[in-house]
């Protein structure tokens, strides 16, 4: 970035920047972010899973110190832990190699320890319209559930990093533990329709084609984004 923009963003797709041998990191294709300052050269991951020392590795060879770690949901591809048959690598293991603050929303802590075993003295409970700052880049966070109670996305600057909230075609499942069909509706209707169409999103997987779009483009050809009333949601939802 330039002078005036200090602002370290990457994207990394599980399976290919990261856990490249690892053929459930491909098929799952998980995004992890890393968010940060280019001056005082730190930075946060935002779920990180899959391949913690490949992931330690990108922040060493960018010359980045890892200082936080963002949580959008609980569920094990996001942060580690056991999912449909998958014993995935995450927060734990990062924790034991470079233990940093885990900022989550507080609706989401009892799972995210259940799932990953972390302690509640590793988390910092975050809640709507929260903000924090590394260095002097600042993350806002929105409280976005529906895929979980917990759920949350990250703006920073022109970025909306989405989690399982919303991606560019579709949305995040509401039939797994945690989800709430209604809730998801009032996320997509109303939490997430206060953000302007040239925020960039940034989705939590990569289900095809673009890795990200102008939120713009995003209403104009994702279907679940152009649902008309709550009884047509919840015929599209089952």
């Amino acid at each position: 970035m330039s002078e005036e923009n200090p602002i370290y963003f990457k994207q990394l797709l599980s399976g290919v920047d990261i856990g490249k041998g690892d053929t459930s990191a491909r098929n799952m294709a998980n995004f992890i972010y890393l968010i940060g300052d280019t001056k005082t050269r730190e930075c946060v991951v935002v779920d990180p899973a899959w391949d913690i020392d490949g992931l330690l590795d990108v922040v060493a060879e960018d010359d980045m110190n890892l200082t936080g770690v963002l949580v959008t949901h609980y569920h094990p591809d996001h942060v580690g832990g056991q999912i449909f048959g998958m014993d995935i690598i995450g927060l734990p293991e990062l924790m034991a190699k470079n233990p940093v603050p885990v900022y989550v929303n507080k609706h989401e802590a009892d799972g995210l320890k259940q799932v990953t075993g972390i302690s509640t003295s590793d988390m910092k409970l975050v809640d709507n319209e929260d903000k924090m700052k590394v260095g002097s880049v600042e993350i806002s966070f929105l409280h976005t559930p529906g895929h979980t109670p917990g759920s949350q996305c990250f703006r920073v600057a022109d970025s909306l990093v989405a989690g399982d909230t919303l991606f560019l075609q579709g949305c995040g499942r509401v039939d797994l533990p945690g989800g709430d069909s209604e809730e998801m509706y009032r996320t997509l209707t109303q939490r997430l329709t206060k953000i302007q169409d040239e925020i960039v999103l940034y989705p939590g997987h990569n289900y095809g084609g673009k890795d990200f779009a102008p939120l713009g483009e995003v209403r104009e050809t994702n279907s679940y984004l152009q649902i008309d009333s709550l009884e047509q949601w919840r015929m599209l939802m089952g």
